[in-house]
């Protein structure tokens, strides 16, 4: 397949790529003049930029606190600015040739990895050879990173994916805990029938809109929508056709509450309507909003595609931290990586208990941060349940066009859901994605 110049292509990819993950932040603040070079007074300083500064920023500024403990002249300026903006701001400086003004630290969404690399070679720093264990981490967040068998970057949170379900809701219509548990998604739609007979509640939502949930399945497969050398892979793929079958079949079954954006698909679930939501970890929070529900919700593992290959395991958004390689304090700024968010327990137990963050280090589930129980989820230890289930999500390569192929998939999936012969479907589908990148 022939690959499009950067100048079109990668201006529209990574301003369109909007991930709901990692609670993306649309407050514009003036980013100022970062060079990341500044040692005033002797002390050794970074720049790093991110979005969301209670999410990601908090998470940078309990880095530098440890750090500081063995490095009390190190300082760091976290420069908040939108997600949007902090993409567009990169591309349009690396896709010009200019890294004055750029920082030493950038925070960049999974997705997103191998565009930047692949298009900007010898732009991030290569960790392949740092003093970063990788095999300390969830093996899926480690895929991600690597390109050409090099390592860039360093793990940062994770996405997860849960059933959250509420208990009451599903007692009533008959079903225990044991019942939800390792489950296919053709028997998470046979139980979501009985729900709706019973309890009038809608089992899920689905939004034509949103490839949230396609996402989802594709990955608990081993799969993705494009082959690791950046080819469409809608067409003779198993997990693509099973995906797309299940997700009819969910929308089929009437168990599914049509919504349209965030506000209604939250909405759902924290009115009561809802009695089941599989996402991410980080949607905890938005759960919790509903504090009269508390002690009415329960978490198990993610259901399966009956396929080979098939587990209860998967993830839903995330991201990473990159070093610019021309940056002067690269050194600086991989070491204080290294030594905290790439390999500090310590980190992540604050991360976790300060900003809700859950990460993928995994000497750091083993402690007692991690084995807290909630009341909110009736005691249960949902923390060591989802970085449990984080060892077994697959890996897969993300590859450069993610953004685009999930574009051809949305233009063609209400007719999917209307009936569309499915084979037709998924070779108009590979044909758009072609169009696109070609």
């Amino acid at each position: 397949m022939k690959k499009k110049a950067l100048s079109s292509l990668l201006v529209a990819g990574l301003m369109a790529s909007t991930l709901a993950a990692c609670g993306s932040n649309d407050t514009n603040n003036n980013a100022g003049n970062t060079t990341g070079d500044s040692t005033e007074g002797g002390s050794k300083k970074v720049v790093a930029w991110a979005w969301d500064p209670s999410f990601n920023g908090k998470a940078l500024n309990i880095a530098a606190e440890i750090y500081k403990q063995e490095h009390p002249d190190f300082e760091i300026e976290v420069v908040d600015m939108s997600k949007t903006d902090l993409e567009q701001k990169l591309n349009t400086n690396l896709a010009a040739g200019v890294t004055e003004g750029l920082p030493d630290i950038i925070l960049v969404n999974d997705p997103n990895i191998q565009k930047y690399v692949n298009s900007y070679p010898g732009t991030f720093a290569d960790f392949t050879d740092s003093s970063v264990d990788y095999s300390q981490f969830s093996q899926y967040k480690v895929d991600a990173l690597t390109v050409d068998n090099k390592i860039y970057g360093i793990p940062f949170d994770i996405g997860v994916t849960g059933l959250f379900y509420r208990t009451d809701i599903l007692s009533e219509a008959g079903f225990s805990a044991e019942d939800l548990e390792n489950i296919t998604w053709d028997e998470y739609i046979e139980i979501g029938k009985v729900v709706k007979e019973k309890t009038g509640k809608y089992m899920s939502t689905i939004n034509p809109n949103d490839e949230a949930l396609t996402s989802v399945l594709l990955q608990s497969a081993g799969s993705w929508y494009i082959t690791p050398e950046n080819e469409g892979n809608f067409v003779d793929n198993p997990a693509m056709t099973e995906t797309l079958r299940v997700y009819k079949a969910i929308s089929d079954s009437g168990i599914a509450k049509p919504v349209t954006g965030w506000s209604e698909f939250v909405g759902s679930f924290n009115s009561g309507d809802v009695a089941t939501v599989v996402s991410g970890v980080w949607q905890i929070a938005s759960i919790m909003d509903a504090a009269d529900q508390s002690g009415k919700w329960a978490v198990a593992p993610t259901p399966r595609l009956d396929i080979e290959g098939g587990v209860n395991a998967s993830n839903e958004g995330g991201s990473s931290w990159f070093v610019l390689d021309k940056s002067a304090n690269k050194e600086l700024a991989m070491e204080f990586l290294g030594a905290t968010i790439g390999g500090s327990s310590e980190f992540y137990e604050r991360f976790l208990t300060e900003a809700g963050g859950v990460g993928s280090y995994i000497p750091s589930f083993s402690s007692e941060a991690y084995q807290q129980t909630s009341e909110f989820f009736g005691n249960q230890a949902i923390y060591a349940d989802f970085t449990e289930w984080s060892t077994k999500v697959p890996g897969i390569s993300l590859g450069m066009y993610t953004q685009e192929a999930k574009d051809a998939l949305k233009n063609e999936l209400p007719s999917i859901l209307n009936g569309a012969d499915l084979q037709k479907s998924l070779a108009n589908i590979q044909q758009l994605f072609e169009q696109q990148v070609q």
